[in-house]
């Protein structure tokens, strides 16, 4: 695997393979033979091409396999996904260059079996084109020939559950001179993979967090309910969707993962994306709810339709989410292979969907910046009549803000596919087990602190006496008639008004 910081390891592992070249020495290609590069019942092997030419041996009759994992290693379902990277190794002939925009077919079929003596079983075959990107930094001159091509990675498989323990990978790369299939892709010397999965210590310690989690944030929803049905009004917008919020929590929370160590569930991380999804966009409206309940007058306050210029692009940069996931992870479903990215009109779908989602996210941005800024106009007008409530609520609009601005951040980090070059961001596991705990903190205090409190609390506070603000004041911040009760910030903070 690669190296990483020991105290915190990285959540994934990513092992390097050089394909081995084997030699098909039927004539007539049986599907039903698999080619393994060691052990005892490996194949005939070359080393290299030039050693092709000498035999006589076709490039249509060569092989290259790949054993995933390593000699003297398995598989377990507790890496969760299997994700596999292409890279060709070519090298620079000057009669025999890389055409521009050469597209590489490849005639992929994946195996697995669960024991060193069974038979290898079909799991997957396909054939596919991917998009040669490559460049060569020096002068294209015969001096220079043999030296290699610098090609970007290629997207190759992914897989959603890690249910075997041996996986075997055979790859032709078939040339048919009259139909331009694989003409003008340069001398390929070599095929290089990269596979990657989740390290099955973190997966352990996520489920674990998960399992803890669910009854925490549970048991605050069915109090927080429970205060809400003690009351003698129906419950109003805000508190709808704080419920609402904590649904969502949950269902991120319930750890459905642990069948899939047992199972063997492929759909469990598109299942995991729609889950996410659900969840940021129930936590950007509740945002926008919030802020716009605490600025609304008495007629306004307390409809949905009211926010739907704001809620419009959350929803509608969630769908294009939803539906790029689809037409990428959906699809991989049936055909692991399939990769939206590989062909210029995917490409250019893909990142229309990525482009129009941040458009809506940048929109909503703004919307809520200005709304947060109105707010604090609000506020800072109506300091004089109660300044612990404002300061409470002044802290609480901040840590909104700077949620948010966590939020997107996190959301970007999540997403760094490979498709954006080079950068690649080292994310450890305390980074994602921090985000997700912090989630489940955030929503545990946004529902204990905006419960509505069933006690009447203290006479003198309702009838006005701390000003003749003091009632609108009141309502700012709870969105509730103060007849009913004060919340629970209300409580902690309304005694240091009185004082």
């Amino acid at each position: 695997g690669l190296g990483s910081n020991p105290t915190s390891p990285s959540p994934t592992t990513a092992i390097h393979y050089l394909a081995t070249k084997c030699v098909d020495t039927v004539k007539h290609h049986q599907n039903t033979k698999w080619f393994m590069p060691w052990g005892p019942n490996q194949c005939d092997k070359i080393r290299t091409f030039d050693e092709a030419m000498a035999k006589k041996i076709e490039a249509n009759n060569i092989v290259f396999a790949v054993h995933i994992p390593l000699p003297n290693k398995e598989m377990s379902p507790w890496f969760q996904f299997l994700l596999v990277i292409l890279q060709f190794d070519i090298a620079f002939k000057v009669y025999n260059q890389i055409a521009d925009g050469a597209m590489v077919t490849i005639d992929v079929g994946l195996a697995y079996r669960d024991d060193t003596l069974s038979e290898w079983t079909e799991m997957a075959h396909s054939i596919e084109q991917r998009k040669l990107n490559c460049s060569f930094n020096t002068a294209k001159t015969f001096e220079n020939e043999g030296r290699y091509y610098e090609c970007d990675l290629l997207p190759f498989m992914e897989v959603g559950s890690v249910a075997h323990k041996y996986y075997l990978l055979n790859i032709r790369l078939p040339v048919n001179e009259a139909k331009k299939i694989n003409v003008g892709i340069g001398e390929i010397k070599d095929i290089r993979l990269v596979s990657i999965h989740q390290n099955g210590g973190f997966t352990k310690v996520w489920f674990a967090m998960k399992t803890f989690l669910t009854p925490s944030i549970l048991i605050i929803m069915i109090w927080y309910w429970r205060r809400i049905t003690l009351m003698t009004r129906p419950p109003v917008l805000l508190e709808k969707v704080i419920f609402a919020l904590g649904i969502s929590m949950t269902f991120i929370n319930i750890p459905v993962e642990w069948f899939s160590v047992g199972f063997n569930w492929t759909w469990m991380l598109l299942f995991g994306d729609i889950r996410q999804g659900i969840f940021y966009s129930m936590l950007l409206s509740f945002w926008i709810i919030f802020c716009g309940e605490h600025l609304m007058d008495q007629t306004e306050r307390n409809r949905f339709s009211v926010y739907w210029k704001q809620v419009g692009p959350i929803v509608f940069g969630s769908f294009c989410l939803f539906i790029f996931d689809m037409c990428e992870r959906g699809v991989q479903l049936t055909n692991p292979f399939y990769s939206i990215w590989a062909t210029d009109v995917g490409t250019e779908l893909a990142m229309a969907f990525i482009i129009v989602a941040g458009i809506c996210a940048c929109l909503y941005f703004l919307f809520l910046c200005f709304m947060v800024f109105q707010v604090f106009r609000n506020i800072s007008g109506k300091r004089s009549s109660l300044p612990a409530m404002s300061k409470a609520r002044r802290l609480h609009y901040e840590v909104v803000l700077s949620l948010s601005f966590a939020c997107l951040v996190c959301l970007q980090v999540n997403e760094g596919h490979w498709h954006w070059g080079d950068h690649t961001v080292q994310v450890n596991s305390a980074f994602f087990t921090g985000i997700y705990g912090m989630w489940n903190l955030y929503v545990f205090a946004i529902m204990f602190l905006y419960a509505p409190s069933h006690k009447r609390y203290g006479d003198e506070q309702s009838s006005g006496d701390a000003g003749p603000n003091s009632g609108e004041d009141i309502q700012l911040t709870t969105t509730i008639t103060h007849v009913d009760g004060p919340t629970e910030i209300y409580k902690m903070t309304g005694k240091e008004s009185q004082e």
